[in-house]
């Protein structure tokens, strides 16, 4: 997989280095050229010049990358690089890093944002996930305003223990798509049995979050009597989503 990356700082470079590591091919574009001696990232092709240009971004043949990632500390550069990458490149796959929390609702797809990354908001929710069992946690937006991943973790005197994941009736628009148990992950079949201490990690759209907070807390009972489940409602078909090879 190409992955072009602009902004070789320290994102940019350990996202470079991961993707490295996973034998993937990697273009840097950065303003500045003395980036490129102390970033220590061997195997990576290297472009100098401003990506918000039409003329660098063709010379690092943009229309050939399959994702391209926008980790500059300036979120007007992420903005400007994720558009023209989808407007004049028909790039497959754009990610967008958001600086500023307060600039987070521009990085959608109208920007040519797929997957916007904000830094702080995905740290906070890293440390909500870790102290609020009970509780539906967002930890990504993708496409902004349109959906996102959510993690919940089961407390030990949660209705749903015992059942299965078919014999919970999740929203419409929520999709079951792993379970870590035991720091282990496990990809949800309709029979898997829900256990306390489980975190249940979900694909769903913004609007249904409600609906998924509301069916797993503690005071409902939808969960555990399939027979009183709301009619929005639909017995879960909880397949492995297909790899597309992110993120992110």
């Amino acid at each position: 997989m190409k992955v072009v990356i602009v902004g070789a700082g320290s994102v940019g470079s350990s996202i470079a280095r991961e993707l490295l590591a996973h034998k993937h091919e990697i273009l840097l574009i950065d303003l500045k050229p003395e980036v490129i001696g102390r970033s220590g990232l061997r195997g990576a092709h290297w472009l100098v010049g401003d990506a918000c240009e039409l003329s660098t971004l063709q010379g690092a043949k943009m229309e050939d990358a399959d994702v391209v990632v926008s980790a500059t500390g300036d979120d007007k550069v992420n903005l400007v690089v994720s558009l023209l990458a989808k407007t004049e490149f028909g790039v497959g796959r754009t990610v967008g890093r958001v600086n500023n929390p307060k600039n987070d609702w521009m990085f959608n797809d109208s920007w040519g944002v797929d997957v916007a990354v904000n830094t702080p908001q995905l740290m906070t929710a890293l440390v909500e996930e870790a102290v609020e069992i009970g509780d539906l946690v967002r930890l990504l937006t993708l496409q902004t305003g349109v959906s996102s991943i959510v993690e919940f973790t089961v407390p030990h005197d949660s209705h749903a223990i015992g059942l299965t994941v078919g014999e919970i009736h999740w929203p419409e628009d929520s999709t079951l798509v792993a379970i870590l148990r035991d720091h282990a992950p496990i990809t949800p079949s309709r029979d898997d049995v829900i256990d306390g201490g489980d975190e249940l990690f979900f694909v769903t759209t913004i609007a249904a979050e409600d609906e998924l907070r509301a069916l797993l807390s503690p005071e409902s009972a939808e969960a555990s009597d399939g027979d009183h489940a709301p009619e929005s409602g639909r017995p879960v078909d909880a397949q492995a989503p297909e790899d597309d090879g992110f993120d992110g």
